[in-house]
């Protein structure tokens, strides 16, 4: 569905706080052009508010809010990754580390001052500080590289959904929606949150030259398959890891992720993330589904395309589990 909110708006309504607009540095790392629009994640929000009923006045500050966690969530993630591309790199390490505290107590601030009743606004402001201090967690769980799937999912758990969680959470409540359904709509976001990774994972598992995670041992869903299952080429793989940076062996590797099932494994758990999205949609009492709806069957066409793209087509290659 269209959104008419701007990423420009969200941007105004983050340096509109006093402080925010006294800190240069806070303008430089939230650039938007007038007419760029939002960023899906950023949507969530106005979708999550239209589905229960409410406006998209009534979800900007939820929007600005869930832009301002993440943007906090990415400054300190870049530090940790020791990401290139990282505002660290200009500014430091200690005046990035101030930026992300402030980005995330902008977010507080703004569902604090958002023209909502006093318990939605307090509803609000819970849910997003839940949603940080989980990432926070996940973020330490993550650095140290803890090894099985059982980890992999705890990490994700507490990494990756919590803020899709709260995105959809917080607009349904600026929206005016009751505990129940704004609960419901927090499970989905979960859901929605656990596709989106599980779609990361696939696609930096088939990066070229090859993503950090095959050298670091990160706890990638596809490649911590083909690790540990059981299948005719698997010490191939492991001898192939160490070799990833050259072209040859990260073709081969690959080749073995998709020969090993590992693939299809990471479509089925995406699948089933899915199928609960829609099931749980449907028990939802909502003024109007079909922002959500839209939502989660957008995450598809770049599923398809992708598959399309590694050449996998065919009852043994995926294409009809997604029919």
């Amino acid at each position: 569905m269209d959104i008419h909110i701007s990423s420009a708006q969200l941007r105004d309504a983050v340096l509109a706080l006093p402080a925010m607009a006294a800190w240069p540095d806070a303008a430089a790392v939230f650039p938007a052009r007038p007419d760029e629009p939002l960023r899906f994640d950023w949507q969530l929000p106005v979708l999550a508010c239209r589905a229960v009923g409410g406006s998209e006045e009534a979800a900007l500050p939820a929007a600005a809010a869930v832009a301002c966690l993440q943007i906090s969530i990415i400054l300190a993630d870049d530090v940790l990754d020791q990401d290139p591309r990282g505002a660290h790199h200009r500014l430091g390490v200690g005046r990035t580390a101030n930026l992300a505290l402030a980005f995330q107590a902008a977010a507080l601030a703004l569902l604090g001052r958002a023209p909502a009743p006093a318990e939605a606004r307090s509803a609000a402001q819970a849910a997003l500080a839940d949603a940080a201090l989980a990432t926070a967690f996940g973020q330490e769980l993550d650095v140290q590289n803890l090894q099985g799937e059982a980890n992999y999912w705890r990490v994700v758990k507490a990494k990756s959904t919590p803020f899709y969680a709260a995105a959809v959470q917080i607009g349904a409540l600026l929206g005016d929606a009751d505990a129940p359904t704004a609960q419901g709509i927090h499970d989905l976001g979960v859901l929605l949150g656990e596709m989106i990774q599980i779609f990361d994972d696939l696609t930096d598992a088939f990066q070229s030259p090859a993503n950090p995670d095959w050298t670091e041992g990160r706890n990638n869903l596809a490649l911590l398959y083909a690790r540990t299952a059981e299948h005719p080429r698997r010490r191939e793989l492991l001898d192939l890891i160490p070799r990833t940076a050259e072209p040859e062996a990260l073709a081969a590797a690959q080749e073995i992720l998709i020969g090993s099932g590992a693939v299809s494994y990471c479509v089925y758990q995406w699948l089933a993330r899915y199928r609960a999205a829609m099931a749980l949609l449907a028990r939802l009492r909502l003024a109007d589904p079909r922002p959500l709806a839209e939502a989660v069957e957008v995450q598809m066409a770049p599923l398809r395309h992708w598959l399309a793209g590694i050449g996998i087509a065919g009852p043994a290659g995926l294409e009809q589990m997604i029919l």
